[in-house]
């Protein structure tokens, strides 16, 4: 991404890479599946203006480490996560931070945001209700939709096995069937993407963090279920995506946090891909307020 440089930073016991720009604030962004840390490309320069932004690979993603997953997937829960991105935010010198996640990254900032609450600041949702919520509410609409949410949960090495006979085709099926605005992904970050997913190790590790989230992750928030987000809470989804046209999403956060705020952008689920002014424009708002 222009003007950041990349760091490969300890924390957790693991080694995580980050890149890191400007100058203010700390503002920790978390991606999806199937990006890494470049699908800020767009938007990222433009806040490191205001803030010192940490776009960061998850565990399994990118070229952060890909552990293995141990007894009930738990190395991918996303407790394990959350504590990933809070320790190596302590590590760049960031105890407390403003948090943006996108699709996985905001189901890992939702758990972030519980356990560690006095480290969040603020909090943006990108296209996702919440989990727990989604499972409970599966009807044939969503399990055709989001296919891959049933697919990558089955168990090793099967899915990796029939993705690992055509990486490319999955990889692309999967975001053009994401994104309603053709193009938003652009060749080159297609290819970084690509890069990422024909490591078997990420494609292995991808499926471990579905895993969790069917499994543990259940667990956990069932455990804390009456908990409530305290941090001001922006969800931002996509009009002409599933979760947008398949749930209330303001209600579903009202479910889970105290100070909610939030609107649907006109395109898919790849927000900061596709709708990039717009999605700045929201989150400068949000995060000067």
């Amino acid at each position: 991404m222009d003007g950041f440089r990349l760091l490969d930073v300890a924390a957790n016991g693991l080694t995580f890479r980050a890149a890191v720009a400007g100058e203010g604030p700390p503002l920790l962004l978390l991606h999806g599946h199937p990006q890494t840390h470049v699908t800020w490309r767009k938007i990222a320069p433009a806040l490191a203006r205001d803030f010192t932004v940490v776009a960061a690979d998850l565990r399994g993603y990118g070229d952060s480490a890909k552990p293995a997953g141990g007894p009930d997937h738990i190395a991918y829960s996303k407790r394990e996560m959350a504590k990933d991105q809070v320790a190596l935010m302590a590590r760049l010198g960031h105890p407390r931070f403003a948090l943006v996640g996108h699709d996985r990254g905001a189901r890992v900032a939702h758990r972030m945001a519980l356990d560690h609450a006095p480290a969040v600041t603020r909090l943006c949702v990108m296209d996702i209700a919440p989990t727990a919520t989604m499972y409970a509410r599966t009807d044939k609409a969503f399990a055709t939709r989001y296919f891959w949410w049933f697919f990558l949960i089955q168990p090793h090495p099967l899915p990796e096995q029939l993705i690992g006979a055509d990486p490319d085709y999955f990889l692309r099926h999967h975001l053009n069937g994401q994104s309603k605005t053709p193009g938003a992904t652009e060749p080159e970050a297609y290819g970084e993407y690509l890069r990422c997913y024909l490591d078997p190790a990420t494609r292995h590790a991808i499926c471990e963090d579905y895993r969790a989230a069917a499994g543990i992750d259940l667990v956990h928030d069932a455990a804390d279920a009456q908990a409530r987000i305290t941090a001001p809470l922006l969800a931002l989804w996509g009009a002409r995506g599933v979760v947008g046209e398949l749930y209330d999403v303001l209600d579903t956060w009202r479910e889970k946090a105290t100070d909610v705020s939030g609107h649907a952008l006109d395109c898919g689920h790849l927000l900061q891909e596709e709708r990039p002014q717009e999605t700045l424009a929201a989150l400068q708002a949000f995060l000067r307020a």
